[in-house]
């Protein structure tokens, strides 16, 4: 059965997995969790395996970065509770050390061969529809790994891919569960309903109800607390018109940019794989027969659709496409780079197997003129020294404003202007002060209570602040009459609702006891029916659909379901029930569609429990 996941699950491994991975790890930075850490201080040990204290830290700081990300405007992280984010960062990286021990315990695997199929053809590795070596390595640069952590990382995921899809995967539906789930889902309802509107000008209030209500929620009438503060911004676009490239180091980066250039060999080969079945001396065996039948003539695509066991690129006659150095297995590489072209090497061991390989053309890098690429080494040789300059201003602004009492000293030290900003509140506002980092800062116990300069603050990788309170509003309470009108409004909205509601309960009484005719109108108000509602039925609030779906079946035609929503505006909504429509059994189609609905439902839970199982039987201990 295992086997037959594993097989089933690679199409979608080579589709989907790594279009994911490469999205989430551009958003969240997972290089973080999987880096290689020397750290010996252990935060947990699963089933034997370390979880460092280094992997714990970085995974909190990304988790972190999530949230900002996620939050944006609205992130405060004086809200967050460290202990929870460490708790739940840890709950992450062993539930992560369980799945990529679940899944080498059951087996999942796949060929080196795959894992390079999945980096050629991952469109953000590509230029102009080809893989690009140069590309490759300025991706995962920016992600913040080497080539052998990115094929790490992605061995992983792709090993945890394997294991969801094959589990998940597995998860069925009974006929009989269809069609009871398609008969709840097509059954419709027969319903009419009464609106008894609220009236707020029936409503009379005394100044003693006012005051009253506003004793009881004074906590709810202050002004809001607000600080205004004075700030100096630093930015980085300020040092551009400060530095200047050297013609000697403009060659120099020259030299180096072509240097990377390196050719593109188009490769194709035919796998033996060795494993649990076949061992490697069955393995040879089968390669050098394929060898053989080679040097008599037979084509290489041929016997690479017939027998290679690269399920990427047999089909294709085991055409790998165009890659540069560093992509493939090093045996495998110094074969490929010791062909000339259409010639087939000899059999090749690397850890996954046997491969005959061919050189199918070569393509030689175009060397660009120090012309076409001057603005573009200017530019980056700037940025460099911007940097440096920029680092090196943070740490003087830091420091002077450390030692200062205001921000004037540190101001006049780097040639900035102090600005004020309007007021603001825990929430945020306009400015800088949109920026969580910036009202955390400001409502910081050193900026408000110990009136301090605050630290640098980083709006954005341009741009650092630093603030200090100027003046501190502290919330008051707002007098009577300048909140009379919105209580008013409050206790107004608040009786005539339950005026409507008392009305409702008292009419549908009177229905049910039959001294209300059903089919008459009510003070002048007709029924509104509809026939056949179904779960989605346009035109009616979801509100009233959902009551609607959860009143019982009447006894009969003649002694409907009588039920109330109360509306937004106050308004109550009396809900009369005349039936229920069993649903006409599902077409074909309907089945298999509620049927890959239910069973993708049934294999999520069954992943759940899959993971929960792991965890159960494993020795997990926390530090």
């Amino acid at each position: 059965m295992l086997q037959n996941i594993r097989d089933n699950s690679q199409g979608w491994i080579a589709k989907t997995i790594i279009g994911v991975i490469v999205a989430l790890m551009a958003l969240t930075g997972f290089d973080a969790i999987f880096k290689a850490t020397t750290h010996t201080n252990d935060a947990a040990k699963v089933n034997g395996e370390e979880i460092s204290q280094n992997e714990l830290s970085q995974a909190v700081d990304m988790q972190r970065r999530q949230l900002m990300q996620q939050l944006g405007k609205d992130f405060d992280a004086s809200l967050l509770d460290e202990k929870m984010l460490r708790e739940s960062a840890l709950k992450g990286l062993i539930d992560r050390k369980l799945l990529l021990q679940g899944a080498e315990q059951s087996k999942f695997a796949f060929s080196e061969g795959a894992l390079d199929q999945v980096i050629l053809q991952t469109p953000e590795f590509q230029v102009d529809g080809k893989f690009s070596s140069e590309r490759f390595d300025q991706v995962i640069r920016q992600l913040g790994y080497t080539r052998m952590q990115f094929r790490q990382m992605l061995a992983q995921e792709m090993l945890i891919g394997q294991l969801r899809a094959g589990v998940a995967g597995s998860g069925f539906v009974t006929d009989a569960e269809v069609l009871a789930f398609a008969r709840l889902e097509k059954q419709t309802r027969d319903f009419a309903s009464l609106n008894v509107k609220a009236d707020p000008a029936a409503v009379k209030l005394t100044d003693d109800e006012v005051k009253a209500y506003y004793d009881e929620h004074a906590k709810e009438f202050m002004t809001p607390e607000q600080v205004v503060v004075d700030y100096v911004e630093l930015k980085k676009s300020s040092f551009f018109d400060q530095v200047a490239v050297k013609d000697e180091d403009l060659q120099a980066a020259y030299q180096k940019e072509i240097a990377n250039l390196s050719e593109q060999r188009h490769a194709a080969h035919i796998l033996i794989e060795v494993n649990d079945k076949t061992t490697d001396a069955q393995a040879k065996a089968k390669i050098e027969e394929v060898q053989a039948r080679l040097a008599k003539g037979e084509k290489f695509e041929a016997l690479a659709k017939e027998f290679s066991q690269d399920p990427g690129s047999a089909n294709n006659g085991g055409d790998l496409g165009f890659a540069g150095p560093g992509v493939y297995d090093p045996a495998f590489e110094k074969a490929l780079y010791s062909l000339n072209k259409d010639q087939v090497s000899e059999p090749v061991r690397t850890d996954f197997g046997y491969h005959l390989i061919k050189l199918l053309g070569v393509e030689a890098p175009e060397v660009p003129t120090l012309a076409s690429l001057k603005d573009k080494l200017t530019r980056e040789l700037k940025t460099q020294q911007v940097e440096q300059r920029f680092v090196e201003a943070t740490k003087q602004l830091e420091d002077s404003a450390f030692e200062a009492s205001d921000l004037a000293q540190p101001a006049a030290d780097l040639k900035l202007t102090v600005h004020t900003s309007k007021p603001f509140g825990r929430e945020g506002g306009e400015g800088i002060a949109a920026n969580r980092a910036v009202v955390a800062a400001a409502f910081s116990q050193e900026v408000l209570e110990e009136n301090a300069n605050s630290t640098g603050i980083e709006l954005d990788p341009e741009t650092v602040v630093v603030l200090r309170a100027k003046e501190h509003l502290k919330p008051e309470q707002l007098p009577l009459e300048a909140v009379n009108t919105a209580i008013r409004a409050q206790l107004t909205k608040e009786h005539a609702s339950a005026a409507a509601k008392t009305k409702a309960d008292q009419l549908i009484a009177s229905l049910r006891d039959g001294k209300t005719p059903l089919d008459k109108a009510v003070d002048g108000q007709n029924w509104k029916v509809v026939a056949a509602a179904t779960r989605a039925q346009e035109g009616v609030d979801p509100t009233v659909l959902q009551a609607l779906f959860r009143m019982p079946k009447p006894v009969s035609k003649d002694k409907p379901t009588f039920s109330s929503v109360t509306l937004q505006d106050g308004s109550l909504m009396i809900v009369r029930l005349n039936g229920v429509n069993e649903a006409v059994a599902p077409t074909d189609e309907e089945k298999a569609q509620y049927r890959r609905f239910l069973a993708s439902r049934e294999g999520q839970q069954d992943f759940a429990a899959f993971r929960k199982q792991l965890e159960s039987q494993a020795d997990i201990k926390r530090y």
